[in-house]
């Protein structure tokens, strides 16, 4: 099994990843938080699963409540990440969120801190700072950042003069604008690209089209507009054809497809113990150059109707203040 290695860490190229853990925006339910979740991060490590993803925005620090207590008694088996929302990324400010995450997740250090975004209005000389001492202090043995363009990425780098072991983005068939700039020089520079939304929120899966559309978060994506689906089904037939091949489904052929490209850690989530296993699976597909380049031309075929670039915030001022204090206050507990 072919693992990802950079800067003395050695990585699964499947990793986990949990922003549906406690979240209500996914619909899981208080069920699949209290048992499912729990249950889908042993059998990950049971696996060989190592790289295990969280953030403390992810249903207000509950995910990293739920990542941790998983974690007790193995911790020492999991890569352990999660993401400071950088309001303000800063020392002290840093530091105190940074202990925040560690009470939540039960352990003395991470394995990855990430910056979950860029903040243009805070100067990088500081956040690099910041980032060292929490080095220097042991909180986190590597440091990462996520969202970020490749410009910034370098800059982080050479002002910290230390590794920024990797940039967490977005990455699967439909959406390969990393393959751009990030991918080749985190791979000429042993840096890795984490690539969050592998299966593009399911979509990759096959389970939808235009007569079976999701509801919930899913349904308020670009990418299951009813003609963006339309457009993905020969994609999505050609997924199904390398599956069929392999005796497997679709969803584990997108993943084996991205974890190929040395120096990629894919981190899907998982609503059951099944996914969990069969994304853990897909690692141990070994994809033909020919099923690559079949795959390589349906996703250069695929060209989505573009929706206006909304803020996840929303739009004004108030509401984004609102929705930052509501954070903020979710994360004091």
């Amino acid at each position: 099994m072919r693992h990802v290695e950079a800067d003395g860490v050695r990585l699964f190229p499947v990793g986990l990843g949990t922003w549906q853990f406690g979240s209500g925006e996914w619909g899981y339910g208080t069920a699949y938080a209290t048992n499912v979740a729990p249950r889908i991060v042993e059998r990950s490590l049971d696996l060989g699963v190592n790289v295990i993803d969280t953030a403390e925005i992810y249903a207000f620090g509950r995910s990293e409540r739920i990542v941790g207590a998983a974690l007790s008694g193995r911790r020492d088996e999991a890569f352990l990440a999660t993401k400071l929302l950088p309001v303000l990324p800063l020392d002290p400010i840093m530091s105190r969120r940074a202990r925040g995450s560690l009470r939540r997740l039960g352990t003395g250090y991470v394995d990855l801190y990430q910056l979950h975004w860029p903040n243009p209005v805070v100067p990088a000389r500081g956040v690099a700072d910041a980032l060292a001492k929490l080095l220097d202090s042991g909180l986190a043995r590597h440091v990462g950042v996520s969202n970020y363009p490749l410009s910034r990425w370098q800059e982080l780098e050479r002002l910290l003069g230390r590794p920024v072991l990797s940039n967490q983005v977005r990455y699967s068939l439909l959406d390969r604008s990393a393959e751009r700039e990030l991918l080749p020089w985190a791979q000429a520079n042993g840096r890795v690209v984490i690539a969050y939304s592998p299966l593009a929120q399911g979509l990759l899966s096959g389970r939808y089209g235009p007569g079976q559309r999701p509801t919930g978060l899913r349904a308020r994506t670009g990418a299951f507009r009813k003609e963006n689906l339309e457009r993905s089904a020969p994609l999505l037939d050609v997924l199904r054809e390398v599956a069929s091949a392999h005796r497997a489904t679709p969803a584990q052929i997108a993943l084996a497809w991205l974890v190929r490209h040395p120096n990629v850690v894919v981190i899907p989530g998982a609503s059951s113990v099944e996914q969990a296993e069969q994304n853990a699976a897909s690692a141990d597909i070994e994809l033909s150059a020919a099923e690559d380049d079949m795959l390589r031309a349906a996703s250069d075929a695929y060209h989505p109707v573009r929706s206006p670039v909304r803020s996840a915030l929303g739009s004004s001022t108030g509401p984004v203040r609102r929705r930052i204090r509501r954070v903020f206050d979710g994360l004091r507990a």
